[in-house]
C-alpha cells in the first residue's frame, strides 16, 4: 500500500535511503559523506510530494517528487529496503509517481540516477540524456528522463 508520508517518517525514510545505498557496496566513509544529500527533512515532506510503501505494517520504500516546473517534474528520491529488492516495490512506487505526475499534466519526468539504478530506470522507459559529475571526482551520474505524454 502506498500512502503519503508524514513528518514523523523523516528519520526512517532517511535510514532507508542510507541502507539502500549501502546495498550497492559503497564504503561506509562514502555513505557518511552522502548523509546530508540523503537526509529526508520535515520541510521536504511538507513541500514536496513524498509517498511511502507500507508492507507488513512497516515502511519498505519511498519516493520524493519535486514541485513541477514548466510541465516537468524531477524524481528526487526512490529507495527501497534491500530485503524487498526484486519484489516490484520500486516499480509500484515509480508507477505511482508517474500517475501523480500525469494528474498534474506533467509531460516529462527527469531524475539523476545512481549508476547501479540505471538499468532499473531504463527497464521502466527512461532514457539517458546526459551525465553529471557527482561529489566524487570522475564519477558520473546518468541524467535520465521519460516522456509521460
Amino acid at each position: 500500500m502506498i500512502k503519503k508520508a508524514e513528518i514523523e517518517d523523516s528519520e526512517l525514510l532517511t535510514n532507508i535511503a542510507l541502507i539502500s545505498k549501502e546495498y550497492w557496496g559503497y564504503s561506509k566513509e562514502l555513505i557518511k559523506s552522502w548523509e546530508d544529500d540523503l537526509t529526508v527533512t520535515s520541510k521536504m515532506i511538507e513541500e514536496m510530494m513524498v509517498y511511502k510503501f507500507i508492507k507488513n505494517n512497516k515502511i519498505a520504500g519511498f519516493y520524493i517528487l519535486n514541485q513541477p516546473h514548466n510541465n516537468t517534474i524531477e524524481l528526487e528520491f526512490l529507495f527501497v529496503l534491500p530485503n524487498v529488492i526484486g519484489q516490484k516495490i520500486g516499480k509500484q512506487l515509480l508507477a505511482h509517481a508517474i500517475e501523480k505526475s500525469k494528474i498534474l499534466n506533467i509531460e516529462v519526468m527527469s531524475l539523476l540516477a545512481d549508476p547501479n539504478a540505471q538499468p532499473f530506470y531504463e527497464s521502466q522507459g527512461f532514457i539517458s540524456i546526459g551525465k553529471k559529475e557527482s561529489s566524487i571526482p570522475n564519477r558520473f551520474l546518468p541524467v535520465m528522463m521519460k516522456n509521460l505524454k
